[in-house]
């Protein structure tokens, strides 16, 4: 039997001015910080040891990841950053305000675009270019639906997270909140006309346990300070 727990990054500074980030980096804030130093303390006391974290290639998930491997004196173990963890990509919505949007194009299309599976927020025009993904041979989406993000992270599930779960090795996933909802949907069968339901809050750790044939054997909500 292994565990996987995973958390979305810390409250970042588009968080808390009500930005679609998407791709953007943008740092943490100070809640943010405390947040992670949070959920490391509520690991902590869980007593898991991880063998492996992985992260995605934003800066406020991989400064997440190390502040709650310090916490949990983990900080030895190797980190795994991948694109695939990403948030989704909300193409020519990233960098605007959520509100001014919903003024825009009314409160039921925006909710279709942050939460429905396969609705598409509108496209960039120009694609953006990034070293950091330049030099993995890949291009930057134009937009992304929760779907299309499902795809692309599923294969560094197979792949990477899942094997060393088949055996045993305990794994800490930092992500996103789009790409932590595909990857819940994909661990809890979710339909698709009910996943716009879920919510995965900043610095709110999920603890999986899977048997010996990865199904899922149990999920718990880890309790954090003052709850």
């Amino acid at each position: 039997m292994a565990d996987l727990v995973i958390v979305r990054h810390g409250q970042s500074q588009a968080n808390r001015d009500n930005i679609f980030t998407g791709w953007t980096d943008v740092p943490l804030t100070a809640k943010g910080i405390e947040q992670g130093k949070a959920v490391g303390r509520a690991l902590r006391a869980t007593g898991i040891q991880f063998s492996d974290a992985n992260t995605s290639y934003m800066s406020r998930a991989i400064v997440t990841t190390n502040i709650i491997l310090d916490q949990i004196d983990q900080l030895f173990i190797p980190i795994h950053k991948t694109w695939r963890l990403n948030e989704r990509h909300y193409g020519a919505l990233s960098g605007r305000n959520k509100a001014v949007v919903k003024q825009e194009v009314g409160a039921e299309q925006l909710h279709r675009w942050r939460r429905g599976y396969t609705e598409v927020p509108p496209r960039l025009t120009t694609r953006q270019h990034d070293r950091r993904y330049d030099r993995l041979g890949i291009k930057m989406p134009l937009s992304e639906s929760l779907a299309m993000t499902q795809r692309r992270l599923l294969p560094f599930w197979e792949d990477q997270v899942a094997p060393r779960l088949l055996d045993g090795k305990n794994q800490l996933i930092v992500a996103h909140g789009s790409s932590l909802r595909a990857l819940i949907k994909y661990l809890d069968q979710i339909p698709d006309n009910e996943i716009d339901q879920v919510e995965v809050p900043n610095g709110k750790p999920i603890w999986y346990q899977f048997d010996d044939h990865l199904r899922v054997i149990k999920k718990t909500f880890i309790t954090m300070d003052g709850e």
